[in-house]
C-alpha cells in the first residue's frame, strides 16, 4: 500500500532552524521531514497515552540477582497476576552473575502501567524501567480486548 505524501512549508526562525539541524544530524535522521514527522508522532503519543484507557503496548526491563531467594518465584507469580496482559517474557543472562528480565504487555494504559509498576515492585528486584506508546502511531492495535474490570488484579 503506497501513502501519499502532501508537501507542505513551515516557517522558522532561524535559530530554530540551527536548533532542529543540529537535531535532525545527532539523531542521524534521514531529513528535516524525517525529524518533524517524528517530533508531531511524539506529541501525538503524549495526548493518546494521557487517556488512561488509551490502547498500548508496554515494555518492562528488569534487573535481578538469580541467587536472591524466591525472586524467581515471586516475578513468575507477578507475571501470572497480569498473564492476560503479558505477551513476552525473555530471560537475558549478564556479566557478574546479574540476570535481566524483559516483559512485552499489552493492554490498557492505565492496566499497563500499573503491571509495569508491579513487576518492579517485586522483592529481589534491583532495578529497571518501563516505557509505554501506543501502537496507532504505526497504524497498529495491540488486538487487546477489554472485558474485564479496570485496575489491578488481585494478588494471592
Amino acid at each position: 500500500m503506497t501513502r501519499k505524501v502532501v508537501r507542505v512549508g513551515v516557517s522558522l526562525e532561524p535559530a530554530l532552524l540551527a536548533l532542529l539541524d543540529r537535531w535532525v544530524r545527532e539523531r542521524n535522521s534521514g531529513s528535516r521531514s524525517d525529524a518533524i514527522r517524528d517530533l508531531i508522532r511524539s506529541e501525538l503519543s503524549h495526548r493518546t497515552l494521557a487517556d488512561p484507557d488509551a490502547d498500548v503496548l508496554g515494555v518492562v526491563a528488569l534487573l535481578y540477582r538469580p541467587e536472591t531467594p524466591n525472586v524467581l518465584r515471586r516475578l513468575t507469580a507477578a507475571e501470572h497476576r497480569w498473564g492476560e496482559h503479558v505477551r513476552f517474557t525473555t530471560h537475558v543472562h549478564l556479566e557478574g552473575d546479574a540476570c535481566a528480565e524483559v516483559v512485552v504487555l499489552l493492554g490498557r494504559g492505565r492496566e499497563v502501567v500499573a503491571a509495569a509498576e508491579d513487576l518492579r515492585g517485586v522483592k529481589g528486584i534491583v532495578g529497571g524501567g518501563w516505557v509505554v506508546t501506543p501502537p496507532s502511531l504505526a497504524g497498529g492495535r495491540t488486538g487487546h480486548r477489554h472485558p474485564h474490570a479496570t485496575g489491578a488484579p488481585p494478588r494471592p
